[in-house]
């Protein structure tokens, strides 16, 4: 009779199950890439982000036709060139566009993922994802209105293929490796980030801003082929898996409650307690999170008055801490779990704590050390690495609570989430177009009141528990 693993050991760095998380970290990678390309690529498509109009006199020549003819062929552009007159609500409407596509797709999608299978659900997104990826510097060249659209449209894709990664960890992930799982899977997102920062000012300078766009959704489309040969919905289909692996996952999930009925309990769901609790941190770690993302490259060219080239590179370092702190995070949590040293719903509630404090405390700091190179970069590192502490906090909290329905309450999560990044990426751009320096304080100082709210409500409400209405009851039928 075979040896049960040990429930003090995490997975074997070889099993499939960690292959399925690489592939998903990949997959999280290429999307990241995709939604933060405009952020990178708009510093130099704009060339005056943040900037006075009259902030450097001897370019006024270069700059002067540009904004009289937003919709010049891009051929005619040199890589450097000033192609568009956007004011910042003008870039925080295009920024926040794609959060509204988003919105549209996480719940229903995690939904039917839970009837029709992650695999394609995930694996389409992405694909839709890449391609309009592709078609952004013509959209861009045809006006705001068509790239808005676009925009939005590939955000219901990649609504798509978010919510429905925790289908699949609902049927692979066994408890007491769930955090390092998911955190290796949502790593990649940090780390995505990271290298389209790194490199997206490069390429930009070298090949020319559209070459962002291509070369990422190319990236994209390869990330597709590989999810659709890898991936697959539960571990018994596989046809790689090996027998010690699949029992493995299937008795450590025995006691998971399942059904094949798909009625949902929203009326359960809406007086749940716990289940807004994590809505409420999703929608405060977004806030900031969203202002990171879109707004760190340009913040960092407007601030610390650096080239795009140099923006890209400083805005990259951020995420390297991001992702380190995301997977140490989840390697931790689950330590703590697996020797009973705390419990499950102090461990939730202790790294949410850290992922929404900590940066709360940097974000707050930022406006009065501005005149500081070398500490503003430091902050900037803190704010998305401590962030990320979150992913072993309520990110995957549903999976505890109600695991028979983590899709579907991981998109209603994201779009809470969204909802905030979309307020958050519509006040910043108003907030600074009206004055560069106090603009950015009370951004700052704003985020940090929306994290601490959201983690107030999170420690008094949160629970680590399976929910009655999500257990499974069986009719005894006469």
């Amino acid at each position: 009779m075979d040896e049960k693993p040990s429930p003090r050991k995490g997975p074997p760095p070889c099993s499939l199950r960690c292959g399925l998380a690489v592939v998903m970290h990949l997959t999280n990678l290429a999307m990241i890439t995709q939604r933060v390309s405009l952020s990178i690529a708009v510093i130099a498509m704009v060339n005056d982000t943040g900037q006075p109009a009259a902030a450097n006199a001897s370019e006024d020549g270069a700059r002067a036709d540009a904004p009289q003819d937003p919709g010049r062929p891009l051929q005619e552009l040199g890589a450097g060139s000033a192609a568009y007159a956007w004011s910042p609500e003008t870039q925080g409407i295009i920024f926040s566009s794609i959060h509204y596509g988003i919105i549209l797709t996480l719940v229903p999608s995690g939904y039917l993922a839970g009837i029709f299978g992650a695999k394609r659900m995930l694996g389409a997104g992405l694909l839709i994802s890449s391609l309009l990826t592709l078609f952004t510097p013509w959209a861009a060249d045809l006006g705001v209105p068509l790239l808005v659209v676009v925009r939005a449209v590939q955000g219901m894709a990649q609504g798509m293929a978010w919510t429905g990664q925790f289908t699949i960890w609902a049927k692979w992930a066994p408890p007491l490796e769930r955090s390092r799982l998911t955190s290796i899977a949502g790593s990649g997102a940090a780390c995505g980030s990271f290298i389209i920062l790194c490199v997206g000012g490069l390429i930009s300078q070298a090949l020319g801003w559209p070459c962002i766009f291509y070369i990422f959704g190319g990236i994209g489309c390869a990330c597709c082929l590989l999810w659709f040969t890898v991936i697959y919905d539960d571990p018994v289909r596989h046809p790689c898996i090996s027998v010690r692996e699949k029992d493995h996952i299937v008795s450590s999930l025995a006691q998971q409650p399942t059904s094949r009925r798909r009625s949902v309990p929203i009326r359960a769901m809406v007086r749940c307690l716990p289940l807004w609790a994590i809505f409420t941190g999703f929608f405060s770690h977004f806030w900031l999170c969203t202002i990171i993302i879109t707004y760190l490259p340009t913040y960092i060219h407007s601030v610390l008055h650096v080239d795009i080239r140099e923006s890209g590179v400083l805005s990259s370092l951020p995420f390297v801490a991001a992702s380190t702190c995301t997977i140490l995070g989840g390697q931790l949590a689950d330590f703590l779990l697996s020797r009973n040293l705390l419990r499950l719903v102090t461990v939730r509630k202790l790294f949410s704590s850290l992922g929404l404090l900590l940066p709360s405390l940097c974000a707050v700091a930022l406006p009065f050390v501005a005149s500081s190179y070398v500490t503003t970069v430091v902050l900037l590192i803190l704010i998305p690495g401590t962030s990320n502490l979150c992913d072993a906090g309520f990110i995957v909290n549903s999976l505890d609570v109600a695991p028979r329905y983590a899709s579907l309450l991981m998109g209603v999560s994201r779009g809470f989430g969204l909802v905030a990044g979309i307020i958050s990426s519509t006040t910043t751009g108003f907030l600074i177009s009206q004055d560069a320096v106090s603009g950015w304080r009370h951004v700052f100082f704003l985020s940090a009141a929306v994290n601490v709210l959201g983690l107030l409500f999170y420690l008094a409400f949160g629970q680590a528990e399976i929910q009655d209405w999500a257990r499974d009851r069986r009719l005894t039928r006469l």
